[in-house]
């Protein structure tokens, strides 16, 4: 999963739970509805003040949208951008430990 998959899924629960529309989020944040939907589909990144605009309008300190994100990330599936192991041509004492369930491991 990718930071911004997961701020938009958070984004998108605590406006659905809030009842608030997309129109309504976006009128009173001034971010565009298609920008706001690129969000919660997590297509598009957003800045830290969009964030901050969108966390005020929902009534949500931006600690909080963090903190579900990580909740998000916790209850992932691992995500690996290293091919599998065994496509791997290097000896077994240079793989990296086995993750747990539930960890998300990024590697460039």
């Amino acid at each position: 999963m990718l930071l911004r998959h997961a701020i938009g899924s958070v984004l998108r629960r605590i406006r659905t739970e809030r009842g608030t529309t997309l129109r309504e989020l976006s009128e009173e944040s001034r971010v565009s509805v298609p920008y706001l939907s690129e969000i919660e589909r997590g297509r598009k990144e957003a800045s830290s003040e969009i964030l901050a605009a969108l966390c005020r309008v929902l009534d949500v300190t931006e600690g909080e949208l963090l903190t579900s994100v990580a909740a998000e990330f916790a209850e992932a599936q691992v995500l690996t951008l290293v091919p599998e192991r065994d496509a791997i041509a290097a000896p077994p004492e240079l793989h990296p430990a086995p993750l747990e369930a539930g960890i998300v491991a990024l590697a460039a």
